[in-house]
Order: C-alpha cells, then sequence, then structure tokens
C-alpha cells in the first residue's frame, strides 16, 4: 500500500504500557501468539520508511536520452536518488545534471517545493545538442535549459483534448479550427470545418472542401487526418459518436467551504460505442473513395491509417467488439479497396495491447514492417503460447514461425532488417528456473540461431540503444540484489559493469527476502508459483497465521520477481503474507489464462487454496486454519470474492477501491475479459449480486475520488449487503484517489487482521500515535 504520511509515537509511554497489560489479561496469547505492543504497530506502518535508507546504489531501469552514445539511470542510495549518465565511449559515469540547480529552477516556475533528491519523474528526454532537458509532471510538460537552469511549461489540456483510441473514450464531434495537417510536399493544408475535411493551398487563397457528408453526428476528427507520404491521397476517419456516459464525483476534502462537483468520461460493459469509418480522398481531382467496410463493421477499436513509403496504401489495425478478432487490414489507395493481410481469433478472448503500443514491443499483438512492407513480423499466441510469426506482407501469407516451445515471448527489443534478426525477451525456456523469469535472446528471421544472452539465473530487463549496437542487461531476484552492465550487440561482449547494489546495511537492520515456493495446480501437472514473506524475528519452530495478497487481474502476472528492499508491513505484526499467480493471470501458457475467461470469480482461487495446502504440508509454521486475504482494485474484488465463493478456507477479508460488478467498471478492461455483449456471466461473478452469499469478517475501504473504478460499485456493493443482514464494516475516504487510500487505511487494515485473526485489540491511535503530514 502508498504511504502518504509519517507516524510518530507520543510520549505517553506510561500509557503505552497499560494498554498492553490490560489486553494481555484480557485477550491472552491466542494460541502462543505474543502479544502485541503499541512499538509493533509503529513498526509495521514505518518500517519501509526506515528500509528505504538502508540500501546503497540500486539501479533502475536504464534509458538512451538522445541517441547512442550514453544513457541514463536512476539510481538509490540512502534513500536518495540520482540520475546517472553513462558515456558509451569511454564508461564514465556522472550525474546527468545538477538536481538542485534543476530542483531550484523547477520549485520557481511552478510554486511547488520539490527535493533535488527525490525529483517527480523517472524519465527525461534530451535536446539533440544536450543543452535541454524535457520530462512531464502530471499534466504539465516541462523543458529546462541545462546553462541558466530556466524552466518553462506547457500545460496539457486535459478537457479539450481529442481522446484516442475512439473504442472507449469520448471523441468530441466538433474539432479544433486551428487544428490542421500539413500536406509532405507543402501544397495544401488540411483541416476540419462544420465537422467536415478542407484543404487550403498554402498562399491561403483557396479552400477546398473535399467532403461533405460529416455532420455532427457522424463527424470527421482531425487528429485522424493522414497524408500518404507522396501527398497524392489523404485518409481519415469520419465518427459516429457512441453514448457519452460519464461518472460525478464529489470531492468533499477541499480546501473551499463547499463540496466540488465534477464528472469524468467513463464507458461501461454494453455501452454504445464510437463508430469510426475510414474514407479516402484523391487530392488532384477532390474524389472521396468509398471504403467498404465489410473487414471492420463491428469495431471496438482502430488503430489511426498508417501509409506505407511508397503510398501505395494505408493499413490499420481492427478489434473487433468482443475481443475474438483483431485484424491488420491494408486499403488500396488507387481504388478504396480493404482486404485482410492477418488476422487472430480466438474463442475466449485475443490480447490485444492499448492502442500505439504495438509498435514498441509491449502487449500480445506485435507488429513491425521491414522493407515498406514486403514482409511483417507479427507476434500471436495461435499455437498456444507466445510466439513471434513472418509473414509476407504483399499476399499476407505465413511465410515461417520464428520463435517456438512451451515458452512465451515477453517483449521484442531490437530488429534488425539488414541482418534479418531479432533480438527478444521470454521466459519460461529454462526448465530449472522460475517460468517467469524473464531472459534475453536473439534469433534470425527464419527462426534458426536461436542464442540465449542472459546465462545469470535472475530475472532480466534489456534495453537497447536507438541503433541497436549496444544494450543495458538490468538482473536481480527476490533473493539477489539488482547488478547493471552494458553490453556490445554485435558479439554480446560485456563492455562495462554499471552497478552492484550493496543491501548489506538492509539485512543488518533484519531485512529478509521472500522465500519462493511453487506447487501442483488445480490440473495436478501445472506448477502454480508464489512467494512467502516470513515474518519478523521469524521462528519456524513457531506457528504463523497466513494473510493473501491477491492480485489476480488476467492482464499479467503480479508475484515479484526481482529484488526489492520493500517488506509486507503485516510481517512486522507476526503474519506470514503470501503472494500466488494462480491460473487466469498472464505471461504462462494460453490455456493457463483462459481459466479467467468470462470467469473473474475465479481469480485462481482452485489453485491458490492447493498452494496454501502444500506450504501448510512442508512448513510446519505454516498456519491455514484462519487465513486472511486483501486486495485492491481488481485485487479488492477477488478478496471479496474469496468470502462469497471459499469461506471453507478464507475467513477475513480487506477489500479495498475494488471492481465488485464488471458492469460497473471500465469497459476497455471488462469486455476483453468477461465478453460481450454482456451475459449472465458478468452477474456469476458480481459480488454485488452474489452480496447474501458473505461469510467471515469483511472490512471495504473506498476514496471518494477514484477516478479509475467508480466508487459506485463499492456502494452497490455495501447496498446489497446491508439489505442481506450482513455485517460488516466499511472505510470511506474522502478526497482519495484510486492509489492513495493513506496511512489511516492502512492502519485500519492492520487492526481489522489483528482484531480478526489474532484476537487481539489493536491500540487506541487517538490516544498513543500522532499522524502527521
Amino acid at each position: 500500500m502508498h504511504r502518504t504520511r509519517a507516524l510518530t509515537v507520543a510520549p505517553s509511554i506510561q500509557g503505552a504500557s497499560e494498554w498492553a497489560t490490560a489486553e494481555a489479561l484480557a485477550v491472552g496469547s491466542n494460541g502462543g501468539h505474543p502479544q502485541l505492543a503499541p512499538a509493533d504497530f509503529e513498526r509495521a506502518l514505518t518500517i519501509n520508511d526506515s528500509y528505504g535508507g538502508l540500501t546503497v546504489n540500486v539501479p533502475e531501469v536504464p534509458f538512451w536520452p538522445n541517441g547512442a552514445d550514453a544513457f541514463v539511470y536512476r539510481r538509490t542510495s540512502h534513500g536518495e536518488r540520482q540520475f546517472m549518465l553513462v558515456d558509451v565511449a569511454t564508461g564514465m559515469q556522472r550525474p546527468a545534471f545538477d538536481q538542485s540547480r534543476l530542483a531550484a529552477a523547477l520549485n520557481r516556475a511552478s510554486h511547488n517545493l520539490y527535493h533535488a533528491d527525490h525529483l517527480p519523474f523517472d524519465h527525461f528526454e534530451l535536446s539533440d545538442d544536450g543543452r535541454r532537458l524535457g520530462f512531464q509532471i502530471e499534466d504539465i510538460r516541462w523543458s529546462c535549459d541545462l546553462a541558466s537552469y530556466e524552466c518553462t511549461n506547457t500545460t496539457f489540456d486535459s478537457d479539450n483534448r481529442e481522446l484516442w483510441p475512439l473504442g472507449h473514450n469520448y471523441v468530441p464531434v466538433q474539432n479544433n479550427p486551428d487544428s490542421s495537417r500539413l500536406s509532405p510536399d507543402g501544397k495544401w493544408i488540411v483541416y476540419i470545418k462544420h465537422c467536415n475535411v478542407f484543404l487550403r493551398s498554402e498562399d491561403g487563397l483557396r479552400d477546398v472542401p473535399l467532403s461533405r457528408d460529416g455532420a455532427e453526428d457522424n463527424c470527421y476528427v482531425v487528429s485522424t487526418l493522414s497524408w500518404s507520404p507522396d501527398s497524392r491521397h489523404l485518409a481519415a476517419y469520419r465518427v459516429r459518436p457512441g453514448y457519452k456516459r460519464e461518472v460525478p464525483y464529489l470531492n468533499s476534502s477541499t480546501d473551499q467551504l463547499g463540496r466540488e462537483y465534477s464528472t469524468r468520461p467513463y464507458r461501461k460493459p454494453g455501452d454504445v460505442l464510437p463508430l469510426p469509418q475510414p474514407v479516402l480522398f484523391d487530392i488532384a481531382d477532390g474524389r472521396q473513395i468509398v471504403i467498404d467496410n465489410a473487414l471492420f463493421s463491428n469495431v471496438f477499436e482502430l488503430s489511426p491509417p498508417q501509409w506505407w513509403a511508397d503510398g501505395r496504401g494505408f493499413t490499420f489495425e481492427y478489434n473487433q467488439r468482443g475481443h475474438q478478432l483483431y485484424r491488420l487490414v491494408e486499403v488500396d489507395a488507387a481504388t478504396g479497396r480493404a482486404r485482410s493481410l492477418i488476422e487472430e481469433t480466438s474463442e475466449t478472448f485475443v490480447d490485444y495491447p492499448p492502442l500505439g503500443a504495438s509498435q514498441e514491443g509491449t502487449g500480445k499483438i506485435f507488429r513491425y514492417d521491414v522493407d515498406d512492407g514486403k514482409e511483417i513480423i507479427w507476434a500471436s499466441e495461435r499455437d498456444g503460447y507466445e510466439h513471434l510469426y513472418l509473414f509476407n506482407g504483399r499476399t499476407g501469407a505465413l511465410e515461417n514461425q520464428i520463435t517456438r516451445g512451451e515458452w512465451v515471448v515477453r517483449r521484442v527489443d531490437y530488429i534488425d532488417p539488414i541482418k534479418r534478426q531479432i533480438w527478444f525477451e521470454a521466459s519460461g525456456m529454462n526448465s530449472e528456473e522460475d517460468p517467469y523469469f524473464v531472459h534475453a535472446y536473439s534469433i534470425g528471421f527464419d527462426g534458426k540461431g536461436l542464442t540465449a544472452l542472459t546465462p545469470d539465473p535472475a530475472n532480466h530487463h534489456i534495453e537497447f540503444s536507438p541503433d541497436g549496437r549496444y544494450y543495458v542487461d538490468l538482473w536481480s531476484r527476490i533473493d539477489l540484489p539488482p547488478r547493471m552492465a552494458l553490453y556490445r550487440a554485435s558479439d554480446n561482449a560485456k563492455l562495462k559493469e554499471i552497478e552492484t547494489a550493496d543491501v548489506s546495511e538492509l539485512v543488518a537492520a533484519g531485512w529478509q527476502p521472500p522465500l519462493s515456493f511453487h506447487s501442483k495446480g488445480r490440473d495436478g501437472k501445472t506448477d502454480v508459483w508464489g512467494v512467502i514473506h516470513l515474518p519478523a524475528d521469524f521462528d519456524p519452530s513457531k506457528k504463523y497465521p497466513v494473510v493473501e495478497n491477491i492480485y489476480a487481474g488476467p492482464h499479467g502476472s503480479f508475484v515479484p520477481k526481482s529484488f526489492s528492499g520493500w517488506t509486507e508491513p503485516l510481517t512486522q505484526l507476526g503474519f506470514v503474507v503470501a503472494q500466488i499467480d494462480g491460473m487466469g493471470t498472464n505471461n504462462r501458457s494460453r490455456a493457463f489464462h483462459d481459466v479467467a475467461w468470462k470467469n473473474l470469480k475465479d481469480a485462481g482461487f482452485p489453485d491458490r487454496i492447493l498452494w496454501h495446502k502444500a506450504a501448510a504440508a512442508r512448513y510446519p509454521w505454516y498456519d491455514t486454519s484462519n487465513v486472511g486475504i486483501f486486495g485492491a482494485s481488481a485485487g479488492g474484488q477477488s478478496a471479496v470474492s474469496a468470502l462469497l465463493f471459499h469461506a471453507d478456507f478464507y475467513k477475513v477479508a480487506v477489500a479495498e477501491n475494488g471492481c465488485y460488478d464488471n458492469r460497473i467498471d471500465k469497459i476497455c478492461w471488462n469486455e476483453l475479459w468477461m465478453g460481450w455483449p454482456v451475459g449472465i456471466e458478468y452477474s456469476q461473478s458480481s459480488a454485488v449480486d452474489n452480496a447474501y452469499r458473505l461469510e467471515g469478517r469483511l472490512m471495504i475501504a473506498v476514496g471518494e475520488m477514484d477516478d479509475n473504478v467508480d466508487p459506485f460499485s463499492s456502494f452497490q456493493l455495501a447496498d446489497r449487503l446491508v439489505k442481506a443482514g450482513k455485517d460488516f464494516e466499511m472505510v470511506y475516504v474522502p478526497g482519495a484517489d484510486h492509489y492513495t487510500l493513506g496511512i489511516y487505511t492502512e492502519h485500519k487494515l492492520l487492526d481489522f487482521f489483528v482484531r480478526n485473526i489474532l484476537g487481539q485489540t489493536p491500540p487506541n491511535w487517538n490516544d498513543l500515535f500522532d499522524l502527521e503530514e
């Protein structure tokens, strides 16, 4: 959980001692669990602040801000963060810029208070001459001169922007008349006027209408205007708007004398979506060419038009509503004829990436055009695992499968179309390792020459230089501090060891790494992996109650694989805390993932319960007699589901900002996993509709300004629980959003598990602790 405030012990030590003595007499030891004292709660809430200052030279993911001459990474030493720049040619390391001067300049310009060792960004760009630094803080884009250290900003107007993708965000039917696109030959400016497409000559003397079919209820969108490279054609989308659903917010925690009201666009499953229609214009004769939409008639999303370099046509990616068909469509510039080049189909779901990400190596769909589309490298799960394929870009025929095996491609790092070689990251190839460990490899377009680049048994992250000549490897494990090295890509030679983190102070202070554990899942053959966070002052001769930290969203896998000095606060109160990636989560086989489809209530619970029982059988100290569970967002939904559908195993739950009914939550995430049209499965997985099943002890926490999950979901659940006569606790946090429920909710969570699992009474926080901003 995110800590936002510091906690200090109030001076009444005598009162604290009296409280501990009284509770020890009243409650006893709960079967041998030691009586907790106020200092234990203080330690639980401050342990990560303390541990955060005990590591040295811990590197974060590097990036290449300006060409291949140097890369940058941020490292943390004793809690202070510093950006370091590494010169590739010399190997010299130095601070990337003067952080004290930058913080002072930023404070002057923003009228905020930023600290030099905690600058509010983790990535930046450099101008070509290296004299200006660019970065973003929330919705503000900053540019700072590195000679004078003067900063200027541009506010990103989120209220007036055109939101992409079209599928699940509101697209205004009116466009900014000042927005325009200059043709590559410089002869024409294209713009939108009264929802139609107009051309204006370079000298400004002629205005030529290209379309006449635009209207407020079917308007051309300026952000989709796309010129062919030869300036002979123009592509655009005319969009019929969908249902403009908005979520209202009431902020009761303001500096004003009254409440603040606001709304935000928020489509939900089943809503009518905008319908984009691609249109092609021939500039020479001002002709509009009709494009048949038979290949893309039921749109969830269309990617922006992308022209071939020779101007022969353009492509876009079509994600059909229901997420069971994903198609690469090509439109011929001369005729407007549309054809399907590559298709992905699934009886469950096609796990698509956010639009725009497919060119960056993220998500399950990846596309790379070779030699202006003569060939296309494409990622697919068509054989049951995520792999790379080579297609003929002119015919759409499959030339060959590039990677294959019972393992998954996780990311494409770099492609050399001349050498016809791909560098990528994958997991699950090494049978003796954790199948989630990511390693780097290279391979030829023909699927030959597979070469492993990262022999160390750990979780690796690779960042290539823009020209592909070098790469940086950052690797660690939960029990191995991070290391970073620079390599030459041509022969994989290590050029320089960049960082090796030092965690000796952390270990000396009592930190201990989580314990990795795996057991068979529900099918009796698939390994399910997780970690066990051991309690403070762990003694294997004792028994410890178990609480599970759950997040089971199908969009990823969540059990930590890399090093972190962070520790679970509950371990400081004598709990074991477990994290598990059950079936239905991502980054394994397709069969492993498909368990989630139309079945989010499952959340891998059959695998999780077997995992807990296997851990208890192996470790006598692992006590599953009264298991607790907590989670936030999708994890909040799962935590409630544990008590609704698996109350024979889980007894106590805390759920924060949960999406308890997938019909109430955002459209993009929920229609992908729960399907479309909205069916009975939504009700079957709904905690709201199944609230009457509640057994055990439940606490719900909600932030009133949550702009990720509609807070209405929490109140719907509470209403159904009340009507069903169920007892529960609810924490309402004024002004809090999805990620900042704060320390108040943290100590309420600790209290809830201490009271309902240990049978002890938590401290009176008003008497014993002082919460400071």
